[in-house]
Order: C-alpha cells, then structure tokens, then sequence
C-alpha cells in the first residue's frame, strides 16, 4: 500500500516525476545503496517504471536493502550486491546512481568531506569506465562541484570520457527553490519551479528567481533570505537532526526526480529540461568547464546546454560570487586524480 501511495504522491500530473511511455530495459545500478540517501534512493526507483532492474551495490548492507526493496510491488527485478563484488552489479548498467560517501554533520562543510568522498567517488569511477563504460552517470556524493570533475579525469585517464553522460544532481537546490518560493506565495511548487544555476554548495548556487512569474517581485530582505535559504537548505536539516544525518530524504527524492527526467530524455521523450551541473561550455573562458544550467536530455545524455539568459542585477552578484569558488572546487576535483 506504501508503495502505491508513494508512487500516487510522486507521480503528480505537474512534476511529470514518473513517466512510462514506450517503456525500454533499462538496468540502474545504484552504488552506496546502504546508506542515508542510497536506502530511499533504492525504494524510490523501485517505484519508476523505467527501471527495469535495480542493481544495489554498498560496501555493507546492499543485499539486505535490495532483498527488503524486492518486496514491492512494482514489475523491476532487484538485487543487491556486497563488498566484493562491485564488477557483477555494474554489467549491463546504462545509467549508475552514485550517492556513495560519508554525510555532513554539523559543522561540517561539504568541502570537509571532500578528502573522503573524493578517494570513494574516484575507485567507483574507475569500475564503471572498465565495466560499464558507456553508462550514464549521476553524482550525488558531496562536493559535487569536485566529485564531477573526478569522476571525469577518471574516466578520462581510462579512455572512455564522453561529457554527454556524466551529470551532478543539483536537483535538491531546484526542489528547495521551488517548494521555499511556494510558501512565501501561498502556492503549489508546481507553480513556482526555478531554475539554478552554478554548483551545489553554498554561494555556487544561484536560483534565478527574476525567471519566474511568482519570483520576479521578491525583493529586499525577502528576496536575501529566500537566497539565503535555497543555497544553505542543508545546514538546516544537519541542524535539525541534531548529529544524526543530514539532507538524505529530500536528496533522495531529488535524485530519484533527475534519474527519472534522465531515463525519459534516453526513452526518446522531447522537451525533458532540467538544470544539471555537466561539462559546459558557458563559463570555458573563464576557466570554469562544468556548470549547471537548463540542460535538454535526450537518447544520449546531454542533448542541448542552453543559456541562462536574462537574469536580475542581483543574479549578476550571486553568479559574480559564484564563478570564482566554482573555479576552485573544479579545480581541486581535478587536482586530486591528477
């Protein structure tokens, strides 16, 4: 009955969450699916009828995950993998989650989980470019704004790089800005989507509100702490739970919501736009060459990078603050694998 409901509330007509028209196999690996966000991550995208099969892969925990997961009732075949066996549970994958990683705790920024995450998303990089090397990625582990470029220089020393198939989930911040926006207007987030821009952590992201008909006219000390509170959405939560975890819920549901756009792009669906972080040309010459913006997806990966187009003269602020960090977490991505 869950899963049934959950799938009713997920799959509103306005969000397009689950789409299942002229349904193809797709295989999804999900690696770290143990953990905070891989747990509901996994549940979640048993309930999208893309998925097919659902490979879960964690250094502890995913067999017992997959086998509780296999019990809903929805038609993808599920199973789970240990330790050892990270090769099996990525043959034949065409798109792999990776939420895999230590979470924040309070205090901690995303760049204080970098060294970890770092050393876990690079070895999980190299198993897929030898064992699935024309897989569609997704990176969740934090700091997305390094980890994708990793997982890029990864791929890239092996060989088997192509920049259309590797995505940062920057989803949470455009559910944030939808569902925080809603609440000062008084309507439905299905009303008020933003696009956002930048990266994923803090001052690198920049939701451009003036895009929107119900964000055009926030302004003042409104406008500062609505942007206050889309880039540091998370702190709230690392607070709220006290020690005990951070954004894993929502971040799941973000990544399941992007896995979902995704699998619709690559089953031949037109017009499936959503903000990512990728390899972009938008901020090349500034020496910035992944960006998030509105990316179309198609049946292979990244169809079209658009512009962000006119923005407000306090977006120009926050993408003047935004460039140069975002400059640095590339930087020190790459900087780590080479």
């Amino acid at each position: 009955m869950f899963a049934r409901s959950a799938a009713r509330i997920l799959a509103a007509p306005s969000t397009r969450f689950f789409s299942a028209s002229a349904v193809t196999q797709t295989k999804v690996a999900v690696l770290g699916a143990g953990g905070g966000i891989g747990q509901p991550l996994s549940l979640l995208l048993k309930n999208d009828p893309l998925v097919t099969s659902l490979s879960l892969y964690d250094i502890r925990g995913a067999p017992g995950v997959a086998a509780d997961v296999s019990h809903v009732d929805t038609a993808s075949e599920v199973k789970g993998y240990a330790a050892d066996q990270l090769d099996q549970a990525l043959e034949g994958v065409k798109v792999v989650v990776i939420p895999a990683g230590v979470p924040r705790k309070p205090g901690m920024t995303r760049d204080d989980l970098f060294n970890t995450n770092a050393s876990i998303v690079r070895d999980l990089a190299a198993a897929v470019a030898r064992v699935a090397p024309t897989a569609h990625i997704l990176v969740i582990s934090n700091p997305v704004n390094s980890t994708v470029p990793i997982v890029a220089a990864t791929l890239e020393k092996a060989g088997v790089f192509n920049p259309r198939r590797l995505f940062g989930v920057t989803t949470l911040d455009v559910v944030r800005a939808a569902r925080f926006l809603a609440e000062i207007k008084g309507a439905t987030p299905s009303e008020t989507v933003v696009t956002v821009i930048g990266g994923h952590s803090g001052p690198t992201i920049v939701p451009l509100l003036s895009q929107t008909p119900f964000g055009k006219d926030v302004a003042g000390e409104t406008l500062d702490k609505l942007v206050y509170r889309i880039q540091f959405g998370g702190d709230e939560v690392v607070k709220a739970k006290d020690g005990a975890g951070s954004a894993t819920l929502s971040m799941a549901y973000a990544g399941a919501k992007f896995a979902n756009s995704l699998l619709r792009g690559l089953n031949g669906e037109k017009g499936v736009i959503t903000p990512t972080f990728v390899k972009s040309p938008l901020y090349e010459d500034q020496g910035i060459d992944f960006f998030s913006s509105n990316v179309e997806l198609g049946t292979e990966g990244v169809e079209k990078i658009h512009p962000i187009g006119p923005i407000s003269a306090e977006e120009e602020k926050l993408l003047a603050a935004c460039l140069p960090e975002l400059k640095k977490n590339i930087e020190k991505g790459k900087a780590f694998v080479a």
